[in-house]
């Protein structure tokens, strides 16, 4: 990533937000799409193995992989599936919550994620947590408490699978972080696309559900588009700017699921999680907040012991 004042902490470009607006936005047509495809009787793993198959063929293309070595050199090859097979519960989780739960909802519960990257960064990563920030994830999942209200008899088997799709995610995002140093980019998005496609193809003649309709295959169809060309933009606007810069603009992503929700389901979210929603949205900008904020404060404390007090405050 260049460092220029582009990229400072101060100046953030136009186009890199707007990249990432657009990836929220084509994320949000990856789920409605899955959503109506599995409200209509399609089986969500057959879903969610044709979203990564067209993702991979899409990415052998974007990377030129013919003449495109790094997409194909590998470290670990069995860490590499691994995080592959974690995104792709992070799919399927998320696919079969949306059966039951609004756009909405499972977006709320997803944006817990960061929260728990915090927390469990900590054992993982050994990235330990100060005071303020384990507070702001306590708050958050409060919010995640308010959205599924265990025990009045809303919570359902819907909220399990979309909390089984954020759980996921996180861990997929921790081995990022982990392979990312000695893994190329290129082979961490191909093989994290390959992986679910080669280890679950068994389950696909039991699983299969081919579509009825012209409309349903072309939906089924664009799945892979949509996820190949959202971690496009991401990776494009992330080339432009930090990631602490940029991390507030996802959570706009609510924006579009409860349009989309309501223009193609005709749902409208309910008060509890529209609250919910905004405790946990505020918990994670704090995060970020806070995160800005030591980051600003080690590169002025003179040494390494200072700059580890100052993290766990």
């Amino acid at each position: 990533m260049p460092h220029s004042s582009a990229t400072s902490d101060t100046a953030t470009p136009l186009r890199a937000i707007l990249l990432v607006l657009a990836a929220g936005l084509v994320f949000t047509c990856l789920d409605t799409s899955a959503k109506y495809l599995v409200v209509s009787g399609m089986e969500a793993p057959f879903v969610a193995w044709t979203r990564f198959a067209v993702h991979v063929v899409l990415v052998l293309i974007l990377f030129r992989a013919w003449s495109n070595r790094a997409m194909f050199k590998v470290v670990s090859l069995p860490r590499q599936f691994v995080r592959g097979i974690f995104l792709f519960g992070s799919t399927f989780f998320n696919f079969l919550a949306l059966r039951t739960l609004q756009l909405a909802e499972t977006v709320s519960i997803f944006f817990f994620a960061p929260m728990v990257i915090t927390a469990i960064a900590g054992p993982l990563l050994g990235e330990w947590a100060g005071w303020r920030r384990w507070l702001a994830v306590l708050i958050g999942f409060i919010g995640v408490l308010v959205i599924t209200r265990p025990g009045y008899g809303t919570f359902g088997l819907g909220h399990v699978y979309a909390l089984g799709a954020m759980m996921s995610y996180c861990i997929y995002v921790i081995m990022t972080r982990q392979m990312g140093a000695k893994e190329t980019a290129e082979s961490l998005i191909f093989y994290s696309a390959l992986a679910p496609v080669i280890l679950m193809a068994p389950t696909v003649p039991f699983s299969g559900s081919l579509p009825e309709t012209g409309v349903q295959w072309f939906v089924l169809l664009s799945l892979g588009f949509y996820g190949a060309f959202g971690h496009w933009l991401l990776i494009h606007a992330y080339k432009q700017a930090t990631t602490s810069a940029l991390a507030p603009y996802p959570y706009l992503q609510m924006v579009w699921m409860i349009a989309l929700g309501y223009l193609v389901f005709a749902d409208l979210p309910d008060r509890w999680t529209l609250i919910g929603s905004a405790i946990i949205v505020s918990s994670g900008l704090y995060i970020v907040h806070r995160e800005s904020r030591l980051r600003l404060q080690s590169r002025s404390l003179p040494n390494s012991e200072a700059r580890d007090l100052a993290k766990k405050l």
